[in-house]
C-alpha cells in the first residue's frame, strides 16, 4: 500500500501511534458476552477528550455504554466513524498468541485485532492528527463509538439511533470500521442484504414405531414442506432496479473466487435458504405428533420482503399440516455506487492501496443496516486480514497505516465529492 497525502488537510498519521493505540485498545478484555466495555470506553472517552473532540455518553445497559465524539468543522455537514468495541469470545487455552494483544514483526495478534479494534484504532490516530491539524476541518467529524455490535446491538447501535444525542448530532454520512478486504482483495461494502427468519412447525399423528402406518409421521410432513418451500424460492430469480445491477455484478466478482461464478451469482439474483435445525420425535420407535424446523431465508437489497414472505404462506398453503409458528425479517438497504460517500471512499481506498476496490454488498447484515434505516448514508470500510473471529486473529501493521491514511483523508475527499467536485 501507499500512503500519500495530496491534501493539506491530512497530515500523515504516524503508524507508532496507530499500533500504539491498537495495543491499548487489545488489552482489554471486552469480550460479549458478558459485554461490559466501561472500562474500554472510559480510555477512548479519554484520548478523544485530549484530542480536542466534545463526548457524550448514550446507554441503555450501564455496563454497555456509548460514546459520541463531535470535533467541529467550518460546516456542520458531518462525517461519522463509527467502530464496536466489544469482541466475540475467545478460548485462550486455544491461541498461541495473547489474545488480549501480542505484537511479532509486522503482525498484531489479539481478539478483535481485525474485527475491529484495529480499524477503530487507525480512525482514533487518523482523529488526533486531523484535529492537531492548523486549520479546521471542511466538515465536522464525529466518532459513534459503540458497545454492542457482536450480539446484536441492541445495546449498542440500536440504542443510540434512538437517542436525542444521535438527533442533534444529525449525520450526514457515516464510514463504519468493519474490516473489508479478503483473499488480498479490497472492498467497499455499499450494500446488505434482507432476511426472513421461519419457524415452522408440523402436527402428526403419533403411534408405534412397528406400526407406522397408524400415525402421521410430523417429521416427514415438515420435510415435504421445506423441501418444497426450498426449491421454489431459490429458483425465483429477482427483479432488481437498476441502480442495484452495478452492485450485484462487483459483488459476484469480488466473491468469485472464494464461491465460484455460478453460487457467487446464485447469493444475488435469487434468494437462499439455509434450513438451520430440525427437530421432533421422542424416540426411534415412535411416530412423532410434532417436529418444529428453522429457516434462514436471505434477499437482495431492493427486493421487497413482503412479497417473498408472500410466496412462504402460498407454498405452505399445500400443507395444511404445517404452519408458521414465528417469523422475523430485516430490509435490506443499499447505497448509490454514484453517490458522494461511496464515490469519496472508494477514491482514497484506491488510491492508498494502489489496487482495485471493488464495491460490494455484504452477505449478511450489521450496523450499517440500522444507520441506513436511519437515514444514514453509510458504509463499511477497513484494510485487514481473513482472521475475524479465528484463533491468533491478526492485523498488520500495514492494514493499520493503511486504514489511518484513508480515514485521515476521507474528511477532505468527501467533502469535495458532496460539493460535486
Amino acid at each position: 500500500m501507499t500512503n500519500e497525502h495530496s491534501d493539506s488537510t491530512a497530515s500523515p498519521v504516524p503508524t507508532d501511534r496507530v499500533v500504539e493505540i491498537a495495543t491499548d485498545l487489545l488489552g482489554f478484555d471486552t469480550r460479549n458476552p458478558p459485554g461490559d466495555v466501561r472500562e474500554i470506553v472510559d480510555h477512548v472517552d479519554d484520548l478523544l477528550s485530549a484530542a480536542g473532540f466534545e463526548t457524550e455518553r448514550v446507554a441503555t445497559d450501564p455496563a454497555k455504554p456509548n460514546l459520541l465524539a463531535t470535533l467541529p468543522g467550518r460546516t456542520d455537514r458531518t462525517l461519522l466513524y463509527n467502530g464496536h468495541v466489544d469482541t466475540v469470545p475467545f478460548d485462550a487455552d486455544a491461541w498461541t498468541r495473547d489474545p488480549l494483544g501480542e505484537r511479532e514483526g509486522d503482525r498484531i495478534y489479539g481478539r478483535g485485532a481485525t474485527d475491529m479494534k484495529g480499524p477503530l484504532a487507525a480512525m482514533l490516530a487518523a482523529g488526533e492528527t486531523l484535529a492537531a491539524g492548523d486549520a479546521a476541518l471542511p466538515v465536522t467529524l464525529a466518532f459513534a463509538v459503540v458497545s454492542d455490535e457482536e450480539t446484536g446491538g441492541d445495546a449498542g447501535v440500536d440504542t443510540l439511533v434512538a437517542s436525542d444525542a444521535f438527533d442533534r448530532l444529525a449525520p450526514d454520512a457515516c464510514v463504519i470500521g468493519e474490516t473489508t478486504c479478503s483473499r488480498g482483495r479490497h472492498s467497499v461494502t455499499v450494500a446488505d442484504r434482507g432476511s426472513i427468519w421461519l419457524t415452522l412447525r408440523a402436527e402428526g399423528t403419533a403411534a408405534h414405531g412397528s406400526r407406522p402406518s397408524l400415525g402421521d409421521n410430523a417429521i416427514d410432513r415438515l420435510w415435504a414442506a421445506v423441501s418444497l418451500l426450498r426449491s421454489r424460492l431459490t429458483a425465483r430469480e429477482f427483479d432488481l432496479d437498476a441502480t442495484l445491477r452495478p452492485i450485484v455484478e462487483e459483488s459476484v466478482e469480488y466473491y468469485e473466487p472464494t464461491l465460484g461464478v455460478d453460487a457467487a451469482r446464485d447469493l444475488f439474483e435469487h434468494p437462499t435458504v439455509n434450513l438451520g435445525t430440525i427437530e421432533g420425535g421422542e424416540a426411534v420407535n415412535t411416530v412423532p405428533d410434532a417436529a418444529t424446523a428453522r429457516l434462514d431465508v436471505r434477499l437482495t437489497a431492493g427486493v421487497e420482503t413482503a412479497d417473498v414472505l408472500a410466496d412462504v404462506r402460498d407454498c405452505l398453503d399445500d400443507f395444511p399440516a404445517v404452519s408458521i409458528a414465528d417469523v422475523s425479517w430485516s430490509v435490506g438497504s443499499h447505497e448509490s455506487v454514484d453517490g458522494p460517500l461511496v464515490d469519496a471512499v472508494t477514491t482514497v481506498a484506491t488510491a492508498v492501496s494502489g489496487e482495485r476496490v471493488f464495491r460490494r454488498s455484504a452477505t449478511g447484515g450489521g450496523d450499517a443496516k440500522t444507520f441506513r434505516h436511519a437515514g444514514v448514508p453509510t458504509v463499511e470500510f477497513a484494510f485487514g486480514t481473513d482472521t475475524v473471529h479465528a484463533v491468533d486473529e491478526y492485523t498488520t501493521l500495514e492494514a493499520l497505516a493503511g486504514n489511518a491514511a484513508a480515514y485521515a483523508r476521507l474528511p477532505a475527499m468527501w467533502a469535495e465529492r458532496v460539493d460535486g467536485r
